[in-house]
């Protein structure tokens, strides 16, 4: 879900830096634990606190995901064990500590998650270019009509995010490859119970979704078609010819895949599925006036050589 997404990202980025003494600081941290979880459940939970981040329940090929900046089906090579084992991660760190090369917090992030599956799972890897199935984003009226749910927007997100990174933390795709909902209550706790579920006001700049929901405020497009990919398990290149961000409000029938994974959040009374509203495809149409053609195209994929579950500690 991409609330666990904005906490992983949060979390990775104020790992350690230990500096070295005769060359430039590697962006590595200090993990004081890792362990296997064998509770069996779905969801992750992160925790940070000053100078300390715990990560509970995580698979290895969502950090892989993480550091590499790809989507599942890019990951090629990767064994069973690496989506299915879960594991627990304790990691101190001095959040005053300088990463000079890593300035933004995504470039550290990714930069630290390399280092922890190098150091304790022994990962190596590299990357190649191959011919697979994309999808193109275009406009889908001839006369250039934007549909009712897609505005420009209002706020230059881009101006205000200009020199600290993106506005609303992200660094790339979630690591469940799934759009996840918000805090529902406002606080980041548990909702009373049976509230239904809601995406709630329209951030200015960035995106919610889930369960067949989407609301982003000031979207590039090319954001907007790194979401779809999300969605649709397959690259989307953004040749709609749009600049600038927009406003959007799409709902659609998930499938299966598109869910978030795992149970809902304790108390959140899910809405019913319908099953005879729009598919992604459908929706995209007669709400964004946006459409999606398959064609075949070069996708960067992670070729996984070498990777081990990690002795405990």
């Amino acid at each position: 879900m991409k609330q666990l997404f904005v906490c992983l990202a949060a979390a990775l980025s104020v790992f350690a830096i230990r500096p070295g003494a005769q060359s430039p600081p590697t962006p590595s941290f200090d993990v004081s634990s890792v362990k296997r979880n064998a509770s069996g459940g779905g969801g992750m939970t992160i925790r940070n606190t000053p100078g300390n981040v715990s990560m509970f329940n995580v698979p290895v090929r969502q950090l892989i995901r993480l550091a590499y900046q790809r989507q599942d089906f890019q990951i090629v090579g990767a064994p069973d064990w690496t989506g299915s084992d879960r594991f627990d991660i304790e990691g101190r760190f001095d959040p005053a500590a300088p990463l000079p090369g890593f300035e933004t917090p995504p470039q550290k992030m990714i930069a630290m998650t390399k280092f922890l599956l190098r150091d304790r799972f022994n990962l190596l890897a590299h990357t190649e270019t191959r011919e697979m199935p994309i999808l193109s984003l275009t406009l889908a009226r001839t006369d250039g009509r934007l549909g009712p749910q897609l505005k420009p927007a209002a706020v230059d997100c881009q101006a205000i995010g200009r020199g600290r990174g993106p506005v609303d933390g992200r660094g790339g795709p979630p690591p469940d490859g799934r759009l996840g909902g918000p805090p529902l209550d406002g606080r980041g706790g548990p909702p009373p119970p049976g509230t239904p579920f809601s995406l709630g006001e329209r951030p200015p700049c960035g995106s919610r979704g889930g369960f067949g929901q989407m609301i982003a405020g000031g979207m590039p497009m090319t954001q907007f078609a790194q979401q779809l990919s999300q969605l649709t398990g397959r690259v989307v290149i953004d040749r709609t010819g749009l600049t600038g961000g927009y406003d959007l409000d799409l709902k659609f029938t998930p499938t299966p895949e598109q869910l978030p994974p795992g149970p809902p959040p304790p108390g959140v009374e899910l809405p019913p599925i319908d099953p005879n509203g729009p598919t992604l495809f459908a929706a995209l149409e007669e709400q964004l006036g946006l459409k999606l053609d398959s064609q075949r195209g070069p996708v960067e994929v992670v070729v996984i050589d070498r990777i081990s579950p990690p002795a405990e500690n």
